[in-house]
């Protein structure tokens, strides 16, 4: 199922969907698959596998350390292809490659979308790519049932949003303050502002991502938005103690005393 359809299905049965963020290789290939484990426990929808990049200038510090110790461990773009098909074979969520441009013009656009798709990969999020350069990638990304994710941002004009809506395929991903990922986003009337002006742009499903840390932030999400985007605040718990605490944040995260049919 594509990706529109499939989040649209979803969210006749949940009132906010969770997309979840994965270093491919950090800490370690085994730790990824362990942590699929739990989000797959928590019934999350859609699951980012970032390929390791140098200069990941999206990122905060948590997660550019993290892609700097995968690249350290020699953590290949072919490694991160092979996880993702084990992974597309075995999880019933969906899988989206994350990263950057550089990625994708060293392998060439056709071979990434060829390799993408052969993965069992749903679409991709390019940050650094800006949709007046990506005609041709997004051409093979159609031709393949692959959509392009792209990210709307507060400091947008509602002309640029138009246009990054036009392109956008799947689901767009707002962003819900300036700068990078892993800082906590206040939670106001500023955000509900920002969403309404995407709302204007598309009629795509909406996530909000950078800074969505907790059941608060949750609960203001719900009514608001189609998706909650967690990154930081999943790979900070696994690395204060591993799935429990990876558990553990879920469970304060969506309310529950336990993960679904545990």
């Amino acid at each position: 199922m594509a990706l529109e359809p499939y989040l649209r299905a979803r969210r006749t049965r949940k009132d906010l969907l969770l997309m979840t963020h994965v270093v491919c290789g950090y800490p370690s290939f085994e730790d990824n698959w362990r942590a699929l484990e739990v989000m797959a426990e928590f019934d999350v929808d859609l699951v980012e596998l970032q390929f390791p990049f140098s200069e990941p200038s999206a990122d905060g510090p948590l997660f550019a350390r993290a892609n700097q110790r995968a690249i350290e461990l020699g953590v290949h773009t072919r490694d991160c292809f092979a996880f993702m098909a084990r992974a597309a074979a075995r999880f019933p969520f969906k899988l989206l490659m994350m990263g950057y441009y550089n990625t994708v013009f060293k392998m060439g656009e056709a071979v990434f979308i060829e390799q993408l798709a052969a993965a069992g990969g749903a679409g991709f999020i390019v940050p650094d790519l800006p949709v007046e350069e990506a005609g041709e990638l997004h051409r093979l990304a159609a031709a393949k049932d692959l959509d392009p994710v792209i990210l709307m941002t507060p400091t947008n004009t509602d002309a640029r949003l138009a246009r990054l809506g036009q392109a956008a395929r799947g689901f767009v991903y707002a962003v819900a303050r300036k700068g990078v990922t892993g800082t906590k986003t206040a939670m106001d009337e500023g955000l509900v502002g920002f969403i309404e002006r995407c709302r204007r742009a598309t009629d795509l499903p909406l996530g909000i991502g950078f800074g969505v840390s907790s059941r608060d932030d949750i609960d203001f999400l719900r009514g608001r938005a189609d998706i909650a985007i967690i990154g930081t605040a999943a790979l900070s718990a696994w690395e204060h103690g591993g799935a429990p605490a990876m558990q553990e944040f879920f469970a304060e995260l969506l309310g529950r005393t336990q993960a679904r049919g545990a």
